[in-house]
């Protein structure tokens, strides 16, 4: 299948999670991604573990994130390195980092110095909160964007301490959102024949994934969400919105008509006005939680699918990945690529392929995160 983004190449200077995710979906989507990294010790994130898990001397991490992209070492401290980069800007379409305020305008690989290099190259910019206010220097990581966001205090029940997500989702959407900007201007190229700069920060994605909340807030009297006491799922969602522990297991149920609901589960005192399913919440859900104990998952889910009301078993990774909706989808990726140790052998990591489908294909590549500057010779010949 011809990719769409084939003939695309972009520079990646960004180092971590965000800039490089949004670098992911574009070597998903066919472009020619190529990580400029510092000579000795690259990314750092071929450092940064996660459950302390290296695979062929490089984090875990780096592997998932960094998949079917090449890897040039460039230091940008020396000027025949800085150079033979400027050479490669001349001939990319894109570039994106992730670095401190100042950094690429000390070096001349802002954007205004970028653009009189190529003009037409869209120039994608990572930061942790803006370029402008009080937060403008202060180092992007992705729990801190959560902690300044308001998002801690609509997970959790109400009487817990804040709950962060569990998962780097300040950094998953900033990088979505980079990507999405990324392609826009590459179409306004294709139309005006014009570069770009396109800035994301992490707080910003984290404002916009609670565009519902904060929406809420602001034409509501300002009042802050209130968590539910038991099986809070949603903070500005009524009865029986949640996840509630059964006999043997635990049940999500989500969106339901509470005479249904009340119905279904031979439970009278559900059957409340919608109105009174937002005001008496917590009651409800106190109820509903006793009563859900005294039998199994497959049993409330069977009254349930009968009323046709929107309800699901809760399932672990484990779980998950024997389930057969989850087999049908063919998501597990096998990447490959040679070992480090120069034995020649081969070094596989299994993780997950990317979430598009084009033309009802999925798009999938074999080729694994790239070892330190594998790719640095082979591009220096293409600039001869």
């Amino acid at each position: 299948m011809l990719l769409p983004l084939k003939g695309i190449t972009v520079l990646e200077f960004s180092q971590y999670l965000a800039g490089p995710y949004a670098g992911l979906r574009l070597a998903d989507l066919g472009a020619r991604v190529i990580k400029i990294e510092r000579p000795g010790s690259g990314d750092a994130c071929r450092k940064l573990t996660t459950k302390d898990l290296t695979v062929d001397g490089d984090s875990l991490l780096f592997h998932t994130i960094n998949r079917n992209k090449e890897s040039f070492c460039a230091n940008l401290k020396d000027s025949e390195d800085l150079a033979t980069v400027r050479k490669l800007i001349q001939k990319a379409d894109v570039l994106t980092h992730n670095f401190r305020p100042g950094v690429m305008e000390k070096i001349g690989l802002d954007y205004q110095g970028v653009q009189s290099i190529n003009p037409r190259i869209i120039y994608g910019e990572v930061s942790g909160y803006g370029d402008k206010g009080p937060w403008a220097h202060k180092p992007g990581q992705d729990l801190l964007a959560q902690a300044v966001s308001g998002i801690g205090w609509l997970s959790g029940n109400k009487n817990q301490d804040p709950v962060p997500l569990g998962l780097a989702i300040a950094d998953m959407l900033c990088g979505t959102h980079l990507a999405q900007g990324i392609l826009s201007a590459l179409i306004r190229r294709k139309k005006k024949n014009i570069g770009a700069k396109v800035q994301v920060s992490l707080l910003e994605s984290m404002i916009d994934l609670q565009f519902e909340g904060l929406t809420t807030y602001l034409n509501n009297g300002r009042q802050i969400p209130s968590r539910s006491e038991i099986a809070n799922a949603h903070a500005l969602l009524g009865a029986p919105y949640g996840i509630y522990q059964t006999r043997d297991h635990w049940i999500a149920i989500s969106m339901g008509e509470p005479g249904q609901l009340s119905e279904a589960l031979a439970l009278p005192e559900l059957n409340v006005s919608i109105s009174e399913a937002f005001v008496k919440r917590d009651q409800i859900k106190k109820k509903l939680a006793e009563h859900l104990k005294t039998n199994t998952t497959a049993h409330w889910l069977e009254r349930m699918n009968s009323h046709h009301l929107w309800a699901s078993e809760v399932l672990n990774y484990d779980q998950l990945l024997q389930h057969p909706a989850f087999k049908a989808l063919s998501i597990p990726l096998t990447v490959s690529r040679e070992s480090n140790n120069g034995t020649g052998s081969p070094v596989n990591v299994t993780t997950t392929r990317c979430p598009i489908r084009i033309n009802g294909r999925t798009l999938s590549s074999p080729r694994a995160a790239p070892t330190l500057g594998a790719d640095t010779a082979s591009i220096l010949e293409e600039l001869q």
